[in-house]
Parts: structure tokens; sequence; C-alpha cells
């Protein structure tokens, strides 16, 4: 009989990790973040236990005007959401064409397929490198709080650029026990603006379709 492979729980993962940090000394944790409602719920658990910056490195967002408005409710959610620790937030210009670089060929694939796993790969490198650089212990990603984004995925390339950059990846689920119903709660109370599509012209164009 064949044997089947096991699914991994990564919140359970990363709830382990969480559960030998020293909350009198917490880490530093780079956190990308596609949105300011999928980080709500995030920045309300994690600052809990890291030092956190949010990096707003998202070159797929379609057009410009739309890529300011996340950034301006991503700096007024940090500002009003309250965290243990204190949240910082660093932000890299719209660099569209490394976008457009990286998922070259794979435009006509439909939303959640091989485009996207480039994408993600994309925002993860560059956080994974900048973690890097700047000395950070963990770095992860906002984008598995949302049921439409493929955490498996997300935390296989997360891993294998731990290895590459030599900084530690924090595994995550983080639409696990009620995560995503928590960033609805948090998204209501604080008013912010839940776009109704990912962010790219690809996924715009699906959308209106």
């Amino acid at each position: 009989m064949e044997k089947t492979e096991q699914k991994i729980n990564y919140r359970i993962k990363q709830e382990k990790i969480l559960k030998d940090l020293d909350a009198n000394n917490p880490p530093r944790l780079l956190l990308h973040s596609c949105c300011a409602p999928c980080s709500s719920a995030v920045l309300e658990y994690l600052s809990e236990y890291f030092l956190i910056t949010v990096l707003y490195f998202n070159p797929n967002i379609y057009p410009e005007e739309e890529f300011l408005h996340r950034i301006a409710e991503q700096k007024r959610l940090i500002a009003e959401l309250p965290c243990k620790n204190p949240v910082s937030f660093e932000e890299h210009g719209w660099q569209q064409q490394r976008f457009y670089a990286a998922v070259k060929g794979l435009e006509k694939i439909r939303e959640g397929g091989e485009r996207c796993f480039a994408c993600y790969r994309l925002r993860l490198e560059e956080t994974a490198r900048l973690a890097a650089e700047g000395g950070y212990s963990y770095f992860t990603t906002t984008l598995s709080v949302s049921p439409y984004k493929n955490a498996v995925k997300l935390n296989e390339i997360g891993e294998e650029l731990a290895e590459k950059y030599g900084v530690a990846h924090l595994p995550s689920d983080f639409k696990k026990k009620d995560g995503y119903r928590r960033s609805i709660e948090l998204s209501e109370k604080y008013g912010l603006y839940r776009q109704n599509y990912c962010g790219c012209i690809f996924s715009q164009k699906e959308r209106r379709r």
C-alpha cells in the first residue's frame, strides 16, 4: 500500500516557534504585507511576539493610484491599531516592470496558478533579501491570511529562500483559527478599503469578465 503524503499544518509549526520566543527580548520580523486588510489580524497576532517592520513591496499592483491608495491604508492601520510591540513601516516604490518580467509568458494563466506563484516568489525573495541585509531574525508574508492564496506554495517558497539568504522563514497559514474572519472584523472596525481584485492588471481583467 502506498503511503499518502501527510499535509503540513503551518499554523502549528508557527505556534511552536512562537512558544519558544523570549517575550522580554522580542526578535525582529520583516513582514511583507499585500494590503492593510490582510495585515490587520496578522499584526494584531504577531506583535505580541515580535518587533515588526511591515514591508510594502508589491510591484504587481495596478494601476498606480491603487498602489498609492493601498499604501495610505497600510500606514493608517499601523498608526491606529493597538499593538503590544512597536510596528514600523518600509515601502519600496511601484517597480511594476519587475512584476511584468517575473510573469512573462504566464500572462494568460488564470488567477491562482503559476503566474501567481511567480508573483509570490518575486515579493518573498525581496523580503528575504532585505531581511538578511537588515539583520532580521525572521521574515514572512501576510498573503496566507487570504483563502484565495496557496499557503503550501507560499511556505515552500519561503523555506527555499530562507536557505538561500540565511534568514529564518516564519511558517504561516494566517487564515487558520479564524484569522481571515478576524481580518474582516478589523477591516470593518477601522473602515479599511477592501479591494475587489487581488491587485494585478490580469486579476482586474479576470474580475471584470
